[in-house]
């Protein structure tokens, strides 16, 4: 049996990936001490056969499924310390996009180490139950994001803050993607945990 790692990160893709898209920045966070997880989405993405979501963001069909997979992941990451030997207390949850959305959104419930939102935002009605403690919170987005506009990392900022979560903030000269300087940002966050 090998050492247990200093702590996991548990990246959640977004809508129309899979966890192949993200599991090619692991090496590039450059943490050694951390093990990397990479969960599908339970839904199959409708526009193709690759791609999974964590919910519908069609119009007619839009945040359906969120129940469904807001359960399942926080069973799933209540499971995690029995196979690993990581605790909650020692887990970051991360996500992009949707995957960013049901970080805030399933992680704010959770006694995690910290979660990272990477181009994301709160699901309607997120972020209302108040626990009596909150894991510390970064928010990276792009500029000129014009799939989830900045306006969307504002206002998770301020809702957040208003609930007394420790957020740190980082808007970048970039579109909805994730670049060297965010990754610098995230490795930074998770050694200060």
């Amino acid at each position: 049996m090998g050492q247990v790692p200093k702590g996991l990160i548990v990246t959640l893709h977004g809508w129309g990936a899979n966890a192949d898209d993200l599991a090619s920045l692991s090496p590039i966070f450059n943490l050694p001490d951390y093990q990397f997880i990479f969960p599908n989405a339970p839904f199959p993405f409708p526009n193709s056969s690759f791609g999974r979501a964590w919910y519908d963001l069609r119009m007619e069909n839009m945040y359906q499924g969120l129940a469904e997979s807001r359960q399942m992941l926080i069973d799933w990451l209540e499971s995690l310390e029995y196979s690993t030997g990581v605790p909650l207390s020692r887990t970051i949850l991360s996500g992009f996009s949707q995957g960013g959305a049901m970080t805030l959104d399933v992680g704010l419930t959770l006694p995690l180490a910290g979660l990272i939102c990477m181009s994301g935002y709160l699901h309607p009605g997120a972020a209302t139950s108040v626990p009596s403690s909150f894991p510390p919170v970064l928010i990276t987005h792009g500029k000129q994001d014009t799939v989830v506009p900045l306006q969307a990392a504002m206002r998770a900022r301020e809702t957040l803050e208003s609930l007394g979560v420790a957020v740190e903030y980082h808007e970048f000269d970039m579109g909805h993607e994730i670049r060297p300087e965010v990754l610098e940002i995230l490795r930074n966050f998770v050694e200060n945990l």
